[in-house]
Order: C-alpha cells, then structure tokens, then sequence
C-alpha cells in the first residue's frame, strides 16, 4: 500500500477494482486493517469534525448521489473528517435510504446524527401550494411568495415558446398543438396540477419549478387515459371542461351533478353560461357578475360563445377531472349555488330554476 494514501481510500478503490468482493469481505479488510495499526485512525475519524462549532451550513446532496459521493460532499463542507470513512462506515452498518436535498448541518454533529438526518430528508430551498382552481396568475403569485422569481418572471417563463415547445417535445401526450390555439390567454393554462412542491435544491430553476407542475398533471392524467380515449376527449378537452367544474364547485357540491348540466347543454346546443367564465374573460375576481360583464367581448366568455372555452380557466384538482369524466346521468340544465349555506340547487327548466334563484338568492341579499 501507498504509504501517502488514506488507509479507507486505499480500500475503497481496492473494492471497486474487485467488485466481486462483497460487503462482507470488504468489512473483513476493515478488520485486517484496524489490527493492523488503522484503528486509532478510523476511530478518530468518526468523531465530529469540530464539537465546539454548531454553526449550521447548507449542504446539498444532488440526486443520484451514492454513498462515497455524499461522503465527498460533506467532507468538502467540513461536516465529517473523512469522506472514505464515512462510506465504509455507513455501509459497515447497512445504512441506507439518503435522500437528495438541501439539509442545514453543523462540524458538531455526530456521524450517526448525520446519517439520521440524510435518511429523514433535507429542508426545501422553496415550497409552495398550489390550491385547487388557482389559475396561472394566482399560481405566478404563489410562486413568487415562496421564491426569489417574480410574478413577471415567472408568467413570461410559462408563456415562452421556447420553454413551451419544449414540454411539448416531452410530454407529447399532454401537450398537443391544442395549447397554441391563438384565441387561448396562455398555453399552458390548467396544465400546472395544483399540489404541494418542494425543491430540496437552492439553485432550482425556474423552468424545473413549472416542469415539475405540468409533470404532475401528466402523471394524474396518465391515470385515465384509457377513460379519456373511450370518452374520445382530448387532455386539452378534458382539463378545459374540468377546470369549469372547479371554478363553479363548492365544497358541498355534487361535482358530477355540474359536469351532468354542462355536458347536457352542450348536447342541446345551449350556452354554457358559467360565470367563472367572464371573470377569467376580465382578468379579475368579483363575488357577482353584472350584466354588463356578461357582454365582454372574449372567446371565453360562455355567455356569448356556445361551447367550451378555448382552453382552461383555471387548475382542476382530480376530482373535478374525474367528475369531468363521469357526469352524473341527469336531465338537469341549470343550478346555483345557495350564498349563505353552498349548497346546490339543480333544475330541469329555467321556470324550476328562476324559482330556485328567487328563493336562494334574491331573498339571501341583505
């Protein structure tokens, strides 16, 4: 052996140039080695790396990184002495299961300490929600709340056609030309599943940040595309019609009961008539509808269009998409929602349902 080399590198790259020598026989070559004058030295070196200091430093361990990869990296942040020692002695112990991420670790901790904490799984450099029915200006807000990207940056980054071809080069089956409809406010629209993300990562890009949201959506969508081939809809059909369900459901609502009365309205060539239609048409939240913001003059208002919109309104959570896909079998073409309670009304006639709105909602005004 090497006498300028470190005893554990030594036997780490003994190991690998015989990778027929296990685990075992390479703990057996620890043995030999620690009677033969390494032990005082391999003790020593699972020892703290400085107990007086418990300043915390950020130290990420890229995905895909093994066992001496991580040693290196911690070796390199001076959390641990020695990286080879600290692969033989994870491995020694059958210590497994680590995490990539970003964890806050201190010279002080101890080597099982350390383990501990990369099996638990690191701090998120950012995390954020994303509610079911926000859409992408909400989405872009929430974003920026939880991270160093601005609003700005990050509606610019969802609507470049570089980055946009992009995931439609990736996920193919998603992301059809449907999406560049030039009546459509943003391609991309809907296709950010609304979820809890983290990014263990503090230099995380922004495009990783929206791929991973449309990523999302494909896995759930990924689910029900043998149903949404029988149903012959298209994704884009699929999250558009899901997105309307979203935006007019409340938390007692029949979700498949409203997919029933929007599907029959299209079936008899009704107007959609939703109002969470307009107020995407007018950028703008209201907790009523005028009469003169039903006159907009956009493709997405279902008051003037009949038909679904040009894409999305909003991100649908899966239920509303699940809803999207199995109406309820009724004869309903109307309902509202009761202000006070959020309870759901349904009819089969505008005479059924201006009584209902009489009822629930004229005499629920103050």
């Amino acid at each position: 052996m090497d006498g300028n080399k470190n005893p554990f590198q030594w036997l780490i790259q003994k190991i690998r140039q015989k990778p027929k020598i296990s685990i075992t026989a390479g703990i057996v070559l620890i043995a030999v080695l620690l009677f033969g004058g390494t032990g005082l030295y391999y003790q020593s070196a699972l020892k703290p790396a400085d107990p007086q200091n418990h300043k915390t430093k950020l130290v990420t361990i890229p995905p895909g990184s093994n066992v001496k990869d991580i040693g290196q990296i911690l070796k390199k942040h001076g959390i641990i002495q020695n990286g080879y020692v600290f692969a033989i002695y994870a491995k020694s112990h059958n210590q497994s299961g680590f995490k990539a991420g970003t964890y806050k670790m201190a010279p002080s901790m101890g080597m099982d300490e350390i383990i501990r904490s990369l099996q638990k799984g690191g701090i998120a450099a950012i995390r954020f929600t994303v509610p079911e029915g926000a859409n992408l200006n909400q989405i872009a807000g929430i974003i920026s709340k939880h991270s160093s990207f601005s609003s700005k940056t990050v509606l610019q980054k969802a609507d470049d056609p570089k980055f946009i071809q992009r995931l439609m080069k990736k996920y193919p089956g998603l992301l059809t030309k449907d999406i560049l409809n030039k009546q459509i406010k943003h391609p991309l629209e809907g296709y950010f599943f609304p979820a809890t993300y983290s990014f263990y990562n503090e230099d995380v890009t922004l495009d990783a940040v929206l791929e991973s949201m449309v990523a999302k959506t494909n896995e759930v969508l990924a689910k029900y595309a043998e149903q949404t081939a029988k149903k012959h809809l298209t994704p884009h059909r699929l999250l558009t019609m899901a997105s309307l369900i979203e935006e007019e459901a409340t938390e007692k609502a029949d979700r498949e009961k409203i997919s029933s009365v929007f599907y029959n309205r299209l079936k008899k060539n009704m107007p959609l008539q939703t109002d969470p239609t307009v107020l995407y048409a007018l950028n703008r939240h209201k907790e009523k509808v005028t009469y003169k913001d039903l006159r907009v003059n956009s493709p997405y208002n279902t008051y003037r269009h009949k038909g679904l919109p040009p894409g999305p309104i909003a991100s649908p959570g899966e239920q509303s998409i699940k809803a999207a896909l199995n109406p309820e079998k009724t004869d309903y073409l109307y309902f509202l929602a009761n202000i006070k309670t959020g309870k759901v009304y349904f009819a089969k006639t505008l005479k059924e349902h201006n009584a209902l709105k009489e009822k629930y909602i004229a005499k629920a005004k103050p």
